[in-house]
């Protein structure tokens, strides 16, 4: 039995997969980034194998993504996110035909084909107000964990509306309206409706075609699942996994290329 894997470096965390050859995954890690990029992609390849029970030595193919794919030194290649997150969200959801990723300092709107390629994507790659990176603030100014952001969102019973458009001075606002009185949750469900209107206006600009996959760390707030539901009028594909997309489209390359190199041994071998 041979194994694949894919290491997603991502600004905030870092994942990786580890799949068969039937493209099952059998190990996950999902560890902190930090500042030693290095050494946060062997920990989390480290952590899948162990996870799976998987000896490096089986692992016959890795692939680096993420912004800090290069960082990856012991795979074998590197493949941009767009296209990871893409493959990804197919094999998981067949039906995807667009991609929501959401991450820690960018959002990445994907559409995608029947074999999950690439037909449009865009970012935004100048601004962070539309990413996990506003909530953080969020969670900072109002000293709330960024795991209850989402449920404590969905308690509000009239949404404040978030004006700036600048993560820098999101803080400065939500003080302004914690201290006209406001209460946390509406201020909360404010800032999600921010950030699904941004991600809205992304998916826009590539096509809203069903069915959306939504990918990345963000994926993991119901409160921000919720609001983009409601705004776009339809279910997104969210999966426990959705966190680990990325690394699993990485993954699927990787077997990808092991199945091409064994391709020409067996035409040889009927010859």
């Amino acid at each position: 039995m041979a194994y694949a894997a894919g290491v997603d470096v991502g600004s905030t965390q870092t994942k990786a997969i580890v799949i068969d050859e039937a493209g099952r995954i059998v190990g996950r890690a999902l560890t902190d980034t930090g500042a030693n990029v290095i050494a946060a992609a062997q920990e989390a390849f480290g952590i899948a194998l162990r996870d799976g029970k998987v000896r490096e030595e089986e692992v016959d193919y890795v692939i680096g993504t993420g912004y800090g794919r290069y960082k990856v030194t012991f795979g074998n290649a590197q493949v941009t996110e767009i296209s990871c997150h893409a493959r990804g969200a197919v094999h998981m959801f067949p039906k995807t035909r667009t991609v929501l990723d959401m991450g820690g300092q960018d959002t990445k709107a994907i559409r995608v084909g029947a074999h999950g390629e690439i037909g449009d994507f865009c970012m935004n790659d100048k601004c962070a107000a539309g990413t996990g990176r506003f909530l953080g603030a969020a969670s900072s100014a109002l000293e709330i964990p960024l795991g209850d952001l989402g449920p404590t969102a969905l308690r509000a019973e009239r949404a404040v509306k978030i004006s700036t458009t600048c993560t820098v001075f999101a803080e400065s606002e939500i003080l302004s309206w914690l201290g006209k009185g406001r209460k946390v949750e509406d201020i909360l469900l404010g800032v999600h409706q921010s950030i699904a209107s941004r991600s809205i206006g992304l998916l826009r600009r590539v096509g809203i075609e069903p069915e959306v996959t939504f990918t990345g760390g963000v994926a993991r707030n119901v409160g921000m699942i919720q609001t983009l539901e409601q705004a776009l009028g339809m279910k997104l594909n969210v999966s426990p996994d959705s966190h680990y997309i990325g690394a699993l489209g990485a993954a699927l390359f990787s077997l990808d290329h092991i199945r091409a190199s064994r391709a020409p041994a067996r035409a040889g071998g009927k010859a």
